[in-house]
């Protein structure tokens, strides 16, 4: 596929949308798994095998069934190890040297939603022209037109011990000299794929675990619970007294970690106290920190005091990941949880990044608080608003100029940043600086100059 293919199906995050709208339709589901099987079927000297994984909506029963037929139409195996987080099916696509993995989730998305992401046989998420290539052979047709015969239809199982394989990984990923005993951590799962690994694996490591959101119902996903509702871990942690709470999202992907006070952390602060700990140990690669434009000015700022730079990407993991693997660097990350320790996992895992903080407690004897000092966030302040169209924004010329005007006042205490949604019809107007009530000023201001611009044409 040439690549200036305008990718309709897949947006920065695979595929995603309501369940039985298009595009997530058991029809489309079946035409992915007949694409991603031929495309792997073409490799020399592969087992033709294909892992397919579920978080715990409702509508994922439907699209497992769906994508293991398509796949096993084309004379591929299949092989489904049922609700899993995200990251557990990246490593047993790798661990089980599958050809590819296929996740089924919406991530933080309600339960309305469904989505499908593919991983390659290393584990990472499928590259841009794998994707398009998918793409243009349900586009043009091409997939239908192939098949093969009936001696060669490829065969669906499933295995039971794909969770206890990835705790076993994750406990690795622990210090073999540290435990968490004696500590109490507050865990909610958000009724998501992570509800039994994710316990488990605390619990094996000698903690006291207080657990949230770990009863699915296929309706429950992120409802009230889990990473974009964090307060509900928060008042729990001190209700009970806890060291520290853990909020997961509903593929376990992405973490937000609680300390014993009831603050919330997000990605920026996690970000920020391994990448001091990574440091000191001499153990962060080329002394550097990937985020995406998101990120707070406060953790570059921070990062800049200890002599380590924050190289900054366009939105979106796979993007963070894309900048690690060609630059060297090992910890990166978003502002929304998704945390990357490339020594240890090839895609955010929520679990993966709280045993990181978790080890970080247990080896400095320190509470959660006490490691997040030297980090001071700047306001942010976000708006969006609705589009028709999404005009680039250079072309907007009045625009610019409000916001060359605004760029003056603030400095380098500050920044702006203006762009489009990569899954909604929606402008983003971000606007970072010391004084909160000017920067919602300024927010508020641009976002209105943006919607005059786009309706006027200016």
């Amino acid at each position: 596929m040439s690549g200036e293919h305008v990718r309709k199906l897949f947006g920065t995050d695979g595929i995603r949308g309501t369940a039985n709208v298009y595009p997530m339709t058991p029809e489309v589901a079946l035409a992915l798994g007949r694409a991603i099987a031929h495309v792997f079927r073409e490799a020399e000297g592969s087992r033709k095998q294909i892992l397919i994984g579920k978080d715990t909506r409702l509508s994922g029963y439907m699209f497992e069934d769906a994508l293991a037929a398509g796949i096993c139409s084309m004379g591929v195996n299949v092989i489904q190890v049922g609700p899993v987080p995200t990251p557990a099916l990246a490593f047993l696509t790798r661990d089980m040297r599958c050809n590819a993995g296929v996740m089924i989730t919406a991530s933080h998305n309600p339960y309305q939603d469904n989505g499908i992401k593919f991983f390659a046989a290393n584990g990472f998420k499928l590259p841009d022209q794998e994707e398009a290539r998918i793409e243009g052979l349900i586009e043009t047709g091409e997939v239908s037109q192939i098949s093969v015969p009936p001696d060669e239809i490829g065969q669906a199982h499933r295995i039971d011990d794909a969770r206890g394989r990835y705790v076993v990984y994750l406990k690795n990923a622990f210090s073999r000299e540290r435990t968490l005993e004696g500590m109490r951590i507050v865990l909610d799962c958000a009724n998501g794929a992570g509800y039994r690994a994710a316990p488990t694996v605390l619990r094996e490591l000698g903690a006291e675990v207080f657990t949230l959101g770990v009863e699915p119902n296929g309706r429950n996903i992120n409802d009230d619970c889990g990473s974009l509702f964090p307060e509900r871990a928060a008042a729990k942690v001190l209700e009970l007294r806890a060291d520290v709470g853990i909020s997961l999202d509903g593929d376990a992907d992405r973490v937000i970690v609680i300390d014993e006070r009831g603050e919330i952390y997000d990605g920026d602060m996690l970000m920020w106290m391994c990448a001091r700990d990574m440091k000191k140990r001499g153990a962060l690669e080329k002394d550097t920190v990937v985020a995406t434009v998101m990120s707070n000015l406060g953790l570059e700022l921070a990062l800049q005091s200890i002599g380590v730079e924050l190289l900054r990407t366009q939105v979106g993991d796979r993007y963070v990941v894309e900048a690690m693997r060609e630059g060297g660097y090992n910890l990166g990350g978003e502002q929304s949880g998704h945390i990357l320790f490339l020594d240890h996992s090839t895609t955010g895992d929520g679990m993966m990044s709280a045993l990181q903080v978790l080890v970080l407690m247990a080896r400095s004897g320190q509470k959660l608080s006490e490691l997040n000092k030297g980090f001071v966030r700047l306001p942010q302040v976000m708006v969006n608003i609705g589009v028709a169209e999404k005009r680039p924004i250079a072309e907007l010329i009045s625009f610019q100029e409000q916001v060359a005007e605004v760029e003056d006042e603030l400095g380098d205490n500050g920044r702006v940043l203006i762009r489009y949604s990569g899954t909604e019809n929606l402008a983003r107007v971000m606007v970072e600086g010391r004084d909160e009530n000017r920067v919602h000023e300024m927010a508020n201001h641009l976002a209105s100059k943006l919607k005059q611009s786009l309706a006027g044409g200016a």
